[in-house]
C-alpha cells in the first residue's frame, strides 16, 4: 500500500538531510524541500522531490511549501558559526511553526544536539547555537503540535558494528566529545522519519546513540520507554533548568506565548 502522507524537509542538502529526503523517497512519502541552493539540490537530491527555492524562513514560500503537508523534518544548522543561531536555528523553527499554526495535526520532527542543555560550554559562548536549538525545541513542545526532538550523538563516529540505538533523556553526556555518544547518520535520519507514523512517538524528546549490536527493526518500544513531554511545558520533564524561563529576553516569553 502506497504511502499517502507529504513531508517537508528543512535542511534537505545538509549531512543528515540529505538521508532524510532519501529514506522518505525510498518509503514512498510525497517529499518536499526547500532548498536554497538548487544546483546543489539537483545533484544530491533524488529527481521525485519536489523542491521550493528560497529561504526556510520565507512565509511565501512556508505557505506554499506546508501547503497540505503531514510533517515537517528539520535537520538544518549553522556548524557552530557566531551570529547566525537565531535567524537559523530559532527563526527557521519559528517561520515553519507560524505557517502550520492552524493545523495543530502536523507532526514536527526536529534535530538539535546532545548536550544542547549546555549553556556554559565554549561552544555556546561563541556561538549561542545550544541557546537558540533550545529555544527552538521550546516552540515545538509549545506549539501544541505531535512532535519527536532528537539530540543525536557524533556524527558517523560509530564503527561498523555499533548500530544497535539507545535512546537516552535528561541530557546528562555533557563532555562534548565522542566520548558522550556516537551514531550513524542515516541512523539519525531513520529515527526522524519512522517518528511519523509512531504513535508512541508523539511527544517525546531524546538523545540518541548507538552501541555495539544490530539495529533494532522496530522502534515502537523503544519510544514507547521514554518519558513523555508534558503538554504545556517548555521543556523536556528530565531536563536540568540551565536556562531557566525566568532570565529569557521578553521577546522569547512573547513568541512561546503565542505558540
Amino acid at each position: 500500500m502506497a504511502n499517502t502522507k507529504t513531508v517537508l524537509s528543512i535542511g534537505a542538502t545538509g549531512s543528515i538531510g540529505v538521508h532524510v529526503v532519501r529514506q522518505l523517497v525510498e518509503k514512498g512519502y510525497r517529499t518536499r524541500a526547500i532548498v536554497r541552493d538548487l544546483e546543489r539540490a539537483s545533484k544530491v537530491l533524488p529527481a521525485e522531490v519536489e523542491l521550493f527555492h528560497g529561504s526556510p524562513s520565507d512565509p511565501e514560500i512556508l505557505a506554499k511549501a506546508t501547503d497540505g503537508v503531514d510533517a515537517i523534518v528539520f535537520t538544518h544548522g549553522t556548524h557552530g558559526e557566531p551570529g547566525q543561531a537565531r535567524e537559523v536555528e530559532y527563526g527557521f523553527v519559528k517561520a515553519a511553526l507560524d505557517a502550520v499554526q492552524n493545523r495543530p495535526e502536523v507532526f514536527i520532527s526536529l534535530m538539535t544536539a546532545l548536550g544542547v542543555t549546555v549553556h556554559e560550554g565554549e561552544f555556546n559562548r561563541r556561538s549561542e547555537g545550544h541557546d537558540y536549538k533550545r529555544r527552538a525545541e521550546r516552540l515545538v513542545r509549545m506549539s501544541g503540535h505531535p512532535h519527536v526532538i532528537v539530540r543525536p550523538g557524533w556524527f558517523d563516529y560509530n564503527e561498523d558494528d555499533e548500530r544497535k540505538l539507545q535512546f537516552l533523556q535528561g541530557d546528562k553526556r555533557r563532555s562534548g566529545t565522542p566520548e558522550d555518544g556516537v551514531v550513524a547518520r542515516e541512523d539519525i535520519a531513520r529515527v526522524l522519519i519512522d517518528a511519523i507514523d509512531i504513535p508512541e512517538a508523539a511527544s517525546t524528546t531524546l538523545e540518541l546513540v548507538a552501541v555495539k549490536g544490530e539495529s533494532q527493526s522496530d522502534l515502537a518500544p523503544l519510544f514507547a520507554a521514554l518519558e513523555h513531554d508534558v503538554p504545556g511545558q517548555p521543556d523536556a520533564p528530565l531536563d536540568p533548568d540551565t536556562l531557566p524561563m525566568s532570565s529569557e529576553p521578553q521577546w522569547v516569553l512573547d513568541d512561546l506565548k503565542a505558540a
